[in-house]
C-alpha cells in the first residue's frame, strides 16, 4: 500500500469547500476522490493540509492518499488531469512515508488575500475589496501584532467550547502588489475563517471605524465583535504548506 503525496491547485470559486459533503454538493476533495476512484478503482480518502471554506482558492494545497494501484505516478496525474474540471490542476505526485499524514504533519501554512479598493469586473474573482482606500500603515500595525503566540477565538467561527484555538504566527504583514493590496500571514495552523476575519477588522481599522486598541483588546478578550464578518472568500488563497 503507497501513500501518495499531490499538490492540488483550484479555483474555488463553483465549490462549496475543500471538505467532502452528503449529497449533491460540489467540492475539490469530492471532485478529487471520485476522479481517482474511477482511474485506480479503488474507494480513496484525501488528507489534506486545510479545508479551505466556500469559495476560497489554493495555489499549493497538499493531500495525501493510500492506493494499492501499480499505475506510475505521472500517468496517475496526467490521468486525473484529463477528467478534472479545469478549476483544478494536480501537480508533483510523490510517494511518501507511511506515517505522513498532510494535515498533522505540516510544520507551517501560508495563506495570502488579495484585497482591491474599487470593485473590478475581471479581478474581482480572485480579489476581495475595500471599496475605499484603506490606510494600509494602519493596517500594517495590526498586522505586526499578530506575531506570536495568541488565542484567536475573537477571529474565528469555530466550536467556543473547542480548546484547540491557539495558534503561532510567523509571519504577518500588509504589502502593496500592482493593483491589490496583498495580506500574507504564515503560522503553524489556523482556526476557521481566521484569516478572513482578521482581514475584515484590518479594513475596519484601515477605513478608521475600529481602533487599533480596540483590536488588541478584541485580541485579548477573545470575543468576537459582532460588526465584524468575515471578508469575501474570493480574495483567499492557501499558498503553501511546509513540512
Amino acid at each position: 500500500m503507497k501513500n501518495i503525496r499531490i499538490t492540488i491547485e483550484y479555483d474555488g470559486t463553483s465549490f462549496a469547500g475543500w471538505q467532502r459533503q452528503a449529497g449533491r454538493i460540489v467540492t475539490v476533495q469530492g471532485a478529487i476522490e471520485a476522479a481517482l476512484g474511477m482511474i485506480l478503482q479503488e474507494n480513496i480518502s484525501l488528507a489534506a493540509a486545510g479545508r479551505t471554506d466556500k469559495g476560497v482558492h489554493a495555489k499549493a494545497q497538499a493531500a495525501n492518499f493510500h492506493s494499492a494501484s501499480t499505475m506510475e505516478l505521472p500517468r496517475m496525474v496526467h490521468s486525473l488531469n484529463s477528467v478534472l474540471p479545469k478549476s483544478i490542476r494536480i501537480s508533483d505526485p510523490v510517494e511518501v512515508s507511511p506515517q505522513f499524514h498532510a494535515r498533522h504533519s505540516a510544520r507551517e501554512r501560508e495563506y495570502r488575500y488579495f484585497l482591491l479598493e474599487e470593485p473590478s469586473a475581471i479581478y474581482g474573482r480572485f480579489a476581495g475589496c475595500s471599496f475605499g482606500k484603506p490606510d494600509i500603515e494602519v493596517m500594517q500595525e495590526i498586522a505586526t501584532s499578530l506575531v506570536g503566540t495568541h488565542d484567536f477565538s475573537a477571529f474565528s467561527k469555530e466550536d467556543r467550547d473547542n480548546p484547540g484555538r491557539i495558534c503561532s504566527v510567523k509571519l504577518s504583514e500588509w504589502y502593496r502588489y500592482d493593483r491589490y493590496l496583498v495580506f500574507q500571514i504564515s503560522a503553524n495552523r489556523f482556526l476557521r475563517s481566521m484569516v478572513r476575519y482578521l482581514v475584515d477588522a484590518m479594513i475596519s481599522a484601515g477605513k478608521g471605524t475600529l481602533s487599533v486598541e480596540e483590536f488588541i483588546r478584541m485580541l485579548d478578550a477573545g470575543v468576537l465583535s459582532n460588526s465584524l464578518k468575515p471578508a469575501q472568500a474570493s480574495g483567499l488563497f492557501l499558498w503553501k504548506v511546509t513540512y
